[in-house]
């Protein structure tokens, strides 16, 4: 912010993807007349299945917060959401294809534990994931109904979900959530004051 300040005029529009970093903290260095969009995209948007969320701060104006939506739609999903959720959104969203990936990954090895080769486990899994995400989206449907509509009494499905349960597996995604909140917080605690 220090480099880029004597740069800076009002007429200049900032976005800013940093994690922990609010726009209280940017207008801090560049003044309360800014115009600052915040974005908290993710990885995917390599592949352009990103999901990034946005709000605007300071001077900026909805022409302005269009502008960057519009950018950002090219390479994915966009919500608008408060700033107030930008920690929660940098702790699941942010970092959510890293769990997912960790998921994965997992899958793959239980694959490859299983007796099938790598290329086919990392297939399976991946393919899986992504049909499942698809699968979602599309119908709209809650997680836990379409959950239950694989399982079938005393089937291999709920056999499997029996041990993710007994493991904590909910609880330690939640957990892992919580922690990367927890510390996307501690960023924001410790640049908030310039």
């Amino acid at each position: 912010m220090k480099e880029i300040s004597p740069y800076f005029s009002t007429d200049k529009l900032i976005v800013s993807i940093a994690a922990g970093i609010n726009t209280h903290f940017i207008a801090g260095f560049l003044g309360d007349n800014s115009r600052i969009i915040r974005v908290m995209p993710n990885t995917p948007a390599f592949v352009k299945e990103g999901m990034s969320v946005i709000c605007k701060a300071g001077k900026a104006k909805d022409a302005d917060l269009e502008e960057v939506r519009n950018i950002f739609k090219s390479i994915g999903e966009v919500e608008e959401l408060s700033e107030n959720y930008f920690n929660a959104v940098t702790a699941m969203s942010g970092s959510g294809p890293a769990y997912i990936l960790l998921m994965i990954e997992a899958l793959m090895d239980a694959g490859i534990n299983t007796g099938l080769s790598k290329d086919i486990s990392l297939l399976l899994a991946s393919q899986t994931v992504l049909g499942s995400a698809k699968l979602l989206k599309e119908t709209k449907e809650h997680p836990a109904e379409l959950k239950n509509k694989i399982c079938s009494p005393a089937g291999t499905t709920i056999a499997g979900l029996y041990k993710l349960e007994k493991g904590g597996f909910r609880g330690l995604v939640m957990e892992a959530v919580k922690a990367a909140k927890d510390r996307s917080e501690e960023i924001e605690k410790q640049y908030g004051s310039n």
